[in-house]
């Protein structure tokens, strides 16, 4: 097993819902830290946690992404952080898994599966490391993480329940710092 860390300058992590079942509202977190044990030649070994700032979300207007920071959502100053830890990983293809964990959310935990997509891997010692890209996507029902705002009007609500979540992102492996080997 290697110890793998997001590229942060090469990593996504977005969210899409509905505004009044009519247009999607995409958005994004700008803060996004993991850690991964990673055997690329048993990948379903892995295992990966993920923390995200709840308070680096953005959709591209500011009022909207402080309302999504507000009480009525993520509450970003009571919970400044959401977290992801794999369970379980199955390989579904030859470059096809499901990532299984528990996410947290506003002190929600609950399991979530991601169908993940590996779409390749790159090793350059010299530049860029050793490096394996995955991108995932994934469902969740933000009332079940306490997400309750639910406001209608004329029969519609102003926000879905269902949040479509896509992630894209290198994992670079990390090497041991020198003189810690048997010490």
């Amino acid at each position: 097993m290697g110890n793998w860390q997001l590229d942060p300058y090469h990593t996504q992590v977005e969210f899409a819902a509905k505004h009044l079942g009519m247009m999607t509202v995409r958005g994004y977190f700008d803060d996004v830290s993991t850690k991964a044990d990673i055997d690329p030649e048993h990948p379903e070994n892995a295992s990966v946690e993920a923390t995200i700032s709840t308070g680096s979300i953005r959709t591209n207007h500011p009022v909207r992404d402080n309302d999504l920071r507000s009480s009525n959502f993520l509450d970003a100053e009571g919970f400044p952080t959401m977290t992801f830890k794999s369970t379980e990983v199955k390989q579904t293809g030859e470059n096809t898994f499901t990532v299984t964990g528990d996410l947290t959310i506003k002190g929600n935990t609950r399991p979530v599966t991601l169908n993940v997509t590996r779409y390749g891997e790159f090793n350059d010692p010299n530049m860029m490391g050793h490096r394996i890209a995955y991108g995932a996507t994934g469902q969740i029902n933000r009332k079940d993480f306490g997400l309750s705002f639910s406001m209608m009007l004329d029969g519609r609500f102003v926000v879905s329940e269902e949040i479509q979540i896509a992630i894209e992102g290198e994992l670079v492996e990390q090497k041991e710092p020198a003189g810690s080997a048997g010490t």
